[in-house]
């Protein structure tokens, strides 16, 4: 499957939370950091953590686990103990539905 698919609503991911889902065969970590949405795997490179399921501050996600940090824009790990990045999805807005691109 490639191209834009359909994950959520607006309505359901305020700002300053993230989401745990599936599109496709990707598991991936939805936040809307500001009113802006961003999507990551969700899946830590360090120990395998819940990215989804961390806390959100400004455009940066701590994995629940062991504490890595990573950007939610780019995917990069910005603190040990990760220090490899997550990949990073396209996101759009189609009126209220929240779209991304696998």
């Amino acid at each position: 499957m490639s191209g834009f698919v359909k994950v959520a609503k607006v309505e359901e991911l305020p700002p300053g939370q993230g989401k745990c889902l599936t599109a496709g065969a990707a598991q991936i970590a939805l936040f809307n950091a500001g009113g802006s949405f961003y999507a990551v795997d969700n899946t830590c490179t360090h120990a395998g953590g819940p990215l989804g399921e961390g806390m959100l501050e400004g455009d940066q996600v701590e994995c629940p686990w062991h504490g890595a940090r990573f950007s939610v824009k780019t995917g990069e790990a910005l603190t040990p103990p990760a220090f490899e990045k997550v990949a990073s999805y396209k996101v759009r807005v189609n009126g209220s539905d929240i779209e991304v691109e696998l």
